[in-house]
């Protein structure tokens, strides 16, 4: 435990200016984030004396060893380097969120050139644009379904597009109207855009004057005598109609807000939020707030806002905000949501009506997913606490592991060698975390192999946080950001497991001892009978087998395993792949690549006639007939050998 004073900035140092500060521990992770109007003012209040620091504020500046701060201009940004610091370092002592559950949204890819509308469950991907999130899948798939009809944008997936691309042959959708068909050009992509257009449109709220469009068209289609198009237009109509009924209806008017609810207790805050568009609830969600800092319930709801428009691309601010606790600082907050909108956003507490109403039932949404999460996570949360105290004991270690991490090796003779390390913080995942490892060195058995990970995983767990992490990881899952500053692999976990036995565990073990981490704990567990095995002791550690302990060993190493054999099947499909087209003569990797582009499939590129192979890009005469030779060494013409 660190004594504060120790560590305490210089008096006169700090600033007075607004400004966003940052706790970091020991090995230079950041503990805590928060903001202040005077940084001096604020961060002196951490140095006061000990006992008269609320017990969760006494935890972090123990914790702590060091402080930094940036001045910023203003108050407004302040909050949004507060909040981008906070996603950066998911700082332990700053709030958690646990989203009540996976909500759907309906995504439009508008970056690519023919669009795609799809229902998908994470809003994360750059260059899509999202819509909701809804209560449940079955209405906006159906409201999709319906959507369709008049818009007829693609929903088919990058493959079924690319092979009907090919073929020239559209998919069902296309053939019954449902799509305009852009991968056989039924469409150019300047009209496929105008439809891409009108859907995300409708989906913002701009719904009654298309609606009314339609109906007037319809009506002047009918009196011209034009009953084919006017029974089209009615189609249409009352598709769109069908799909807004799906949308409940709050308000008279063309209300335009988000209706934020909050409930708490001593440990945590629900909070419910119902997404109005055009006076119609549009999408809601539910989220959990943990309550790891020591704020009010004003600080509890910024901190909610700052969740729920994290990504304004995902959920862009309405014109109204509606909160059910009065904020600190309205204007502030009020001034961040207009410049994410990019237009005047109000922010406030309703009194009376229909707003007041609403709020009301938001709040007790609220309540009841605190109280059903609460029941759901109570014997869940005891098991992982029970599971953690129980691995100290029995490894006699000094502290709860609270971090472990788990090394895996997957190879087959030898060959295609990799390795899986994934992380489990509080007894939970963190996917994001999980690293993959290519075996460098040539024929490595399993003991070289545990050795090497163990190697490049720790060479760098000294360094400072602004140190660039080492290359050990697959090219997909770099370890550090594109500033090349580590994310959080620049500090050791609790505890490193090894899927394995003894040999596993001290090969492991002097890895350890060769990075300087030789007082890092290490264990490995053997699947046989599932054992524990330390490096130093000849006998193995015995969990019980109702053991909490045991359970949680079991699935990190089931998790390391299950991530290792993903990696190594696939590397060894590329290599199964890629040798058929190895060592023809003038085939580099460029025109390789073009080949299976062009034709898709191995069966395909084996039935393709040398004529055939021709069309694909770089491909002559020649190099056609070499290639047919490699694929065809028997002398036959195709896959049936004749």
């Amino acid at each position: 435990m660190a004594d504060p004073s120790s560590y305490r900035p210089a008096p006169g140092e700090i600033p007075t200016e607004p400004g966003v500060y940052r706790f970091r521990d020991a090995h230079g992770r950041v503990i805590y984030v928060g903001k202040a109007r005077n940084l001096r003012s604020r961060l002196n209040s951490y140095f006061a004396d000990l006992d008269s620091l609320h017990p969760r504020t006494r935890s972090m500046v123990t914790s702590a060893s060091s402080v930094d701060w940036v001045v910023v201009g203003n108050e407004v940004e302040a909050l949004s380097l507060e909040y981008a610091w906070i996603k950066e370092h998911d700082p332990r002592f700053n709030v958690k969120y646990r989203d009540d559950k996976s909500y759907p949204y309906l995504a439009v890819t508008v970056g690519e050139e023919f669009p795609r509308a799809a229902v998908v469950r994470e809003a994360k991907r750059r260059g899509s644009r999202y819509f909701g999130p809804y209560a449940h899948a079955w209405a906006i798939r159906e409201t999709l379904d319906e959507l369709i009809r008049v818009f007829p944008v693609r929903t088919c997936r990058d493959g079924v597009f690319r092979r009907a691309a090919q073929v020239g042959r559209p998919c069902l959708l296309g053939y019954i109207d449902k799509c305009s068909a852009p991968c056989v050009g039924r469409v150019d992509a300047e009209e496929y855009r105008t439809h891409v257009d009108d859907l995300c449109a409708f989906l913002s709220g701009t719904q009654e004057p298309y609606i009314r469009g339609l109906e007037r068209r319809m009506r002047e289609a009918a009196e011209r005598q034009d009953y084919e198009e006017a029974g089209r237009l009615r189609d249409r109509w009352q598709a769109l109609s069908r799909a807004l009924e799906r949308n409940t209806v709050v308000f008279d008017d063309r209300t335009d807000a988000d209706v934020i609810g909050l409930h708490e207790d001593e440990l945590q805050v629900a909070v419910q939020v119902f997404h109005v568009r055009g006076g119609r609830i549009v999408g809601e969600r539910g989220l959990v707030i943990e309550k790891a800092e020591e704020l009010s319930s004003a600080g509890y709801a910024e901190r909610a806002l700052q969740r729920v428009y994290a990504d304004a691309q995902v959920t862009m601010p309405a014109r109204e905000v509606l909160v059910s606790v009065q904020l600190d600082d309205p204007a502030t907050v009020g001034a961040w949501l207009s410049g994410l909108r990019e237009a005047k956003v109000a922010v406030r507490m309703p009194q009376r009506g229909d707003k007041r109403a609403l709020m009301a039932t938001a709040v007790e949404n609220a309540a009841n997913l605190l109280a059903r999460h609460s029941l759901r996570r109570a014997a869940d949360l005891t098991s992982r606490s029970r599971a953690l105290q129980e691995l100290q004991d029995a490894l006699g270690l000094v502290e709860p592991p609270l971090r472990i991490e788990c090394i895996d090796v997957s190879t087959l003779q030898g060959q295609d060698t990799v390795a899986s390390l994934v992380v489990f913080e509080d007894g939970l995942p963190r996917p994001k975390e999980y690293r993959s490892f290519i075996i460098r060195t040539p024929g490595a058995d399993d003991l070289t192999a545990v050795a090497e990970v163990v190697s490049r995983r720790f060479a760098h767990a000294e360094a400072a946080p602004d140190a660039v992490a080492p290359d050990s990881v697959v090219p997909d899952e770099q370890a550090t950001e594109a500033s090349g500053r580590p994310k959080r692999f620049a500090y050791p976990p609790s505890l490193l497991v090894i899927d394995g036995g003894s040999p596993q565990v001290r090969a492991a073990q002097d890895a350890l001892m060769a990075c300087g981490m030789g007082e890092l704990p290490v264990v490995g567990l053997a699947k046989r009978l599932e054992e524990v095995w330390l490096p130093d002791d000849d006998e193995p550690v015995i969990l019980p087998r109702t053991s909490e302990a045991l359970y949680l060993l079991q699935r990190v190493r089931d998790e390391a395993h299950r991530r290792a054999i993903g990696l190594h099947r696939t590397r060894r499909g590329r290599r199964s792949t890629a040798s058929i087209l190895d060592g023809v003569p003038g085939l580099g990797p460029t025109r390789a690549r073009a080949l299976r582009t062009h034709f898709g499939t191995l069966s395909r590129l084996r039935a393709a006639t040398p004529s055939e192979l021709q069309q694909a890009p770089g491909i002559g005469p020649a190099l056609a007939e070499a290639v047919h030779r490699a694929l065809h060494p028997d002398g036959s013409d195709g896959p049936d050998g004749t």
